[in-house]
């Protein structure tokens, strides 16, 4: 037995009842494509001008001297080293092992910072 159904109908006059397009050929949908397009594949000169700026937040502080800087900078490697010390205690024998070796780089850094701290010149 033979059953007759209907043909389906032609998928380009379909549209989501979501959208608020007419249809997918329409003006509004065809310039929304566009900025979408636009938006993410050609750079605004908004960003291009910005590229070439520093991010502020990586930035050291121009008001700070080379003493200061240098000082916050031994801290921060004798911070990091201890932490990574401790970290390493609470590994297994391999991790503790690579996490005892960045330690010692941290630490071997934290060094050649404090010596370059001795050779500053106070202004």
């Amino acid at each position: 037995m033979f059953k007759i159904t209907p043909n389906p109908p032609e998928p380009h006059l379909e549209t989501d009842p979501a959208s608020p397009y007419e249809c997918p050929g329409s003006k509004k949908f065809h310039d929304a494509a566009e900025r979408a397009l636009d938006h993410y594949l050609s750079p605004s000169a908004r960003i291009m001008s910005s590229c070439n700026e520093p991010e502020a937040m990586y930035m050291a502080n121009p008001k700070y001297n080379t003493e200061s800087l240098l000082a916050n900078a031994s801290e921060n490697l004798g911070s990091a080293s201890e932490m990574l010390s401790n970290f390493a205690a609470t590994l297994d024998h391999s991790h503790r092992k690579t996490a005892l070796g960045i330690a010692q780089v941290v630490m071997v850094a934290e060094l050649a910072v404090n010596q370059a701290l001795d050779h500053v010149e106070v202004a």
